[in-house]
């Protein structure tokens, strides 16, 4: 991410403000300016807020610039993600016409004063959603406010809230109002949108996707599970917004694509002597188990796709198989390639094992010196006593 953009006392340390979630890159910055001008900037807000602006006067804006902006009432403040011939092609990916869009005007860039006063606005935030979600359970209603945001001159408030049924919130607006003495405005989220502006790590060990660069959400079924024969347990297909994954929608045309071919699965087998159904699919490999019971798993064989599509055939036209035996599927036998030594370090334990082995060498020195003095010790006393016993046999003669 480029740091250019990240305006100063950002919470990017932290990743709580999703600065980066909808980072663009300009891959026209350094090329020459050969394509038609244009004077709409792209600016961000916080969280996943952006908006698209007019620059009447003509300022000299690049990314990262942080800017004021038009807003009813008074003036927001925000940064620059986006200028250029870009910001065109951004604007027909979201399916907006340049020609339709009410663009609102970029008034300056912010001064001090400006920057001072946005961030004393935001540091107000948490407190008022706190204070905000203990107004609304005192008025019993069934919501949840799950986030604040102020408008950059502090006159403004965004409330945004979940909820599974519609509320009434025209009380709760007047309570806020007279409490934080600023215009209220109340937006509804569903509970992706809701996890994504929270974060959190997923059961992958990653950053949930809702939170680092998904920006539309698309809706995900029950069958996105079936087809990549994952078992329909409601706890792991679940997130942490209550809803099904947004990755099981990842590889799924992978797996549409693999089962074109495919026979159907509710389709028995039919044998001289029994009758198989369908238990489990291999989608990759191309191989389908049955089993003789429709409940149970016994007498399990495996066949390939090919074979499980001409035995349909066959019942198709009144004629049975005698039996099905499970085929041997046959794989290339893939040699691993083992552990080599490149910087010529054996083990983590190789100076341990020198270690002992000198250790050892010093005590087999130690021994062998002991046992040449002892040889030498032993040797005297035999001269000795040689010399003592040749003494007294020349005094008996």
């Amino acid at each position: 991410m480029d740091t250019e953009a990240i305006p100063q006392n950002s919470k990017c340390d932290t990743c709580s403000s999703r600065c980066g979630k909808l980072e663009v890159f300009d891959w026209l910055s350094d090329l020459p300016r050969a394509g038609k001008e244009t004077d709409i900037v792209e600016v961000q807000f916080k969280n996943t807020r952006k908006g698209f602006y007019r620059n009447s006067n003509h300022l000299k804006l690049k990314k990262g610039d942080i800017v004021a902006v038009e807003a009813s009432p008074g003036h927001d403040i925000g940064v620059v993600t986006l200028t250029g011939e870009l910001v065109l092609l951004q604007m027909k990916k979201n399916k907006q016409d340049p020609s339709d869009y009410e663009f609102k005007r970029v008034y300056r860039k912010a001064k001090p004063v400006d920057i001072d006063k946005w961030e004393e606005a935001k540091a107000l935030e948490h407190e008022t959603m706190l204070e905000s979600r203990r107004i609304a359970e005192r008025l019993n209603l069934n919501m949840k406010i799950g986030d604040v945001e102020y408008q950059g001159d502090g006159t403004k408030a965004i409330f945004y809230y979940i909820a599974d049924e519609r509320v009434d919130f025209r009380e709760l607006i007047k309570v806020l109002a007279d409490r934080f003495k600023v215009r209220i405005e109340m937006r509804q989220i569903g509970a992706r949108q809701e996890a994504g502006r929270i974060g959190g790590i997923g059961p992958c060990g990653r950053e949930l996707c809702c939170s680092t660069w998904i920006t539309n959400f698309v809706s995900v079924t029950t069958n996105a599970a079936r087809y990549q024969e994952i078992s329909l347990n409601p706890q792991k297909l679940a997130g942490q917004c209550g809803k099904l994954k947004c990755c099981l929608n990842y590889e799924l045309d992978a797996y549409i694509d693999a089962q074109k071919d495919f026979p159907p699965t509710d389709v028995p087998l039919e044998t001289e002597t029994e009758t198989y159904y369908h238990f489990k699919t291999d989608i990759f490999k191309r191989l389908m188990w049955f089993s003789t019971g429709s409940e149970n798993t016994g007498n399990v064989v495996m066949l390939a796709v090919e074979k499980v599509k001409e035995i349909i055939e066959l019942n198709k036209q009144g004629r049975k198989v005698t039996r099905l035996a499970s085929e041997t599927v046959t794989s290339a036998v893939v040699s691993e390639i083992d552990y080599t030594n490149v910087v010529g370090e054996d083990s983590i334990t190789r100076f341990d094992e020198q270690n002992k082995k000198s250790g050892k060498k010093r005590k087999s020195k130690r021994r062998k010196s002991s046992n040449k003095s002892g040889n030498a010790i032993n040797q005297n006393r035999r001269r000795r006593k040689n010399r003592s016993s040749n003494s007294s046999g020349d005094n008996e003669v």
